[in-house]
């Protein structure tokens, strides 16, 4: 009986664990299809999220008479160089959402950089941070204007050179955008005189500037579509063409 009663006690426990095992992995089943739609849930409020922060960004756009023939396209920065000799930006945002290659960027800070290669949710950006890219500007309240310049020595400065030894100036003036192209409206901030530079030539005067973006921040993008940049384009190719005929 002694024997029996140990067998039998064994054949119980052996049972209990056999049916506790597959209860757990009930359990463990019903816990993972939970933690699966949980994370869907996070996922589609972070999606909700997003969707408020771009609508709350662009609400809080100033746009003037100059901003009237301009458009934009919120987008997020998923990759960033700044410490390169030729720095690029990317967003998660491409051709599908309407961006094309030579849009202007922008946060709510000032001049971003240019779009140059765009695929279909994706594009490239020319950083200001990059030598390539060289931006028409002036000294506000003025009209005389330069070139800005990136010189690679901090993600923090540029230079604006070629600037008429006429302009004045002082320390602490703001530099903005002159207007003369189909890029950028005119008066857009690009960053603040802190000190004139050493220029060769005598003719000119090559300012440095603080830019205003603070690109190791960078995170969400503005680019500007402009609905008069392909009429302006066509207008000054006849142009040229008028004038190569009449020469």
């Amino acid at each position: 009986m002694t024997s029996a009663g140990k067998l039998a006690s064994t054949v119980y426990e052996e049972a209990n664990a056999f049916t506790s095992y597959f209860h757990l992995r009930d359990i463990n089943e019903d816990l993972q299809r939970r933690n699966a739609s949980l994370e869907a849930e996070v996922i589609g409020l972070r999606h909700q999220l997003r969707s408020y922060r771009e609508s709350s960004y662009a609400d809080s756009m100033t746009v003037t008479e100059v901003l009237n023939p301009y458009s934009f396209i919120i987008a997020h920065v998923i990759n960033n160089s700044i410490t390169r000799p030729y720095n690029y930006i990317t967003i998660e945002k491409g051709e599908l959402d309407g961006i094309k290659p030579e849009m202007g960027v922008v946060d709510q800070n000032g001049v971003v950089g240019i779009v140059n290669i765009v695929a279909p949710h994706s594009s490239r950006i020319i950083s200001l941070l990059n030598p390539n890219f060289r931006l028409s500007c002036r000294v506000k309240g003025s009209d005389s204007f330069g070139s800005l310049v990136w010189d690679g020595r901090t993600y923090e400065e540029a230079v604006l050179e070629e600037l008429p030894k006429h302009t004045v100036f002082k320390q602490g003036d703001t530099i903005v955008t002159s207007g003369y192209s189909a890029v950028f409206p005119e008066g857009i901030p690009v960053g603040t005189v802190i000190g004139k530079a050493r220029d060769a030539n005598d003719n000119f005067f090559t300012l440095r500037v603080k830019l205003l973006t603070d690109f190791s921040q960078l995170s969400t993008v503005r680019i500007i579509s402009n609905a008069l940049k392909e009429e302006i384009e066509k207008v000054e190719t006849e142009a040229l063409y008028e004038d190569s005929k009449t020469n």
